[in-house]
């Protein structure tokens, strides 16, 4: 005995899977529980509502640099005078700056961005412990789902800077690195301000990844340490410029490790 089956797009149901109502007749009929919005087809519709709401306000950023940090980073402290510093250096190279919009040292390069006259944007993210966008960001996004927004901090910049920061600075970090070593993004410059915060990491990944095979000795190429913020600028815009004068390329690795990772002149 053949069971009585029922197509919805590309889904077959049959048996007890069959739907007693309508997909028309759910939607127009108001009465009932309303628990179907929060299904995991209808978040689908939220995730792509969210991509298309930040592929239309980046579409014409232009060259930008997203730079990362820790948010409890207060004014006053060395590192977010750097971070305004990294700002103000990036708009003054015709570069908008990309943060997640928060405090700490988002706010310090929103900050500098936007006293240089530069765009500063802000990518939200909706967490319980912290309150909308610093007052510094001149285009801003709130987004729920992180990986839409991990999407739009690689898709509309041509490098990373990053500043000493926690678990969520080097979750962009390691990401970023991943995505170059697989060859997923090219010619993206990573550059690390702080050679005391990020030289003992540097150190375990060479001494400890590097050492069991975990990973290649050119991987740690993909980092330039330094404690200068032209420095760092100036490695970012100088793939910039190797782009624009030889075209596409192979993954964007640093010609010499060593002297990257320890901060040498390009």
């Amino acid at each position: 005995m053949s069971r009585p089956t029922h197509h919805q797009g590309p889904v077959t149901l049959r048996g007890a899977q069959v739907p007693r109502t309508t997909t028309d007749q759910r939607l127009l009929d108001r009465r009932g529980p309303s628990d179907w919005v929060h299904s995991d087809p209808w978040r689908v519709m939220r995730i792509q509502a969210e991509f298309v709401e930040g592929f239309g306000a980046l579409a014409e950023l232009g060259p930008a640099v997203s730079v990362f940090g820790s948010a409890r980073t207060a004014p006053g402290h060395p590192v977010y005078a750097q971070a305004e510093a990294v700002g103000r250096a990036l708009v003054e190279s015709g570069y908008a700056v990309i943060t997640g919009g928060g405090p700490g040292v988002m706010e310090a390069a929103n900050k500098g961005a936007a006293e240089a006259g530069g765009v500063s944007v802000g990518l939200g993210i909706e967490l319980p412990f912290e309150s909308g966008l610093n007052p510094h960001v001149t285009l801003g996004i709130d987004f729920r789902y992180f990986f839409v927004r991990k999407t739009m901090f690689v898709k509309y910049a041509e490098g990373f800077v990053v500043l000493p920061g926690g678990v969520g600075t080097l979750d962009e970090l390691f990401e970023a690195v991943t995505l170059i070593q697989t060859g997923k993004i090219t010619h993206f410059p990573i550059a690390l301000l702080g050679r005391d915060f990020w030289g003992p990491l540097l150190g375990w990944v060479r001494e400890t990844l590097v050492a069991e095979g975990m990973i290649g000795p050119d991987d740690v190429d993909l980092l330039r340490v330094t404690d200068d913020v032209e420095e760092a600028v100036a490695w970012i815009r100088a793939h910039r410029e190797a782009r624009a004068g030889e075209g596409p390329g192979p993954v964007g690795r640093a010609s010499s490790g060593e002297d990257h990772v320890r901060g040498s002149e390009p």
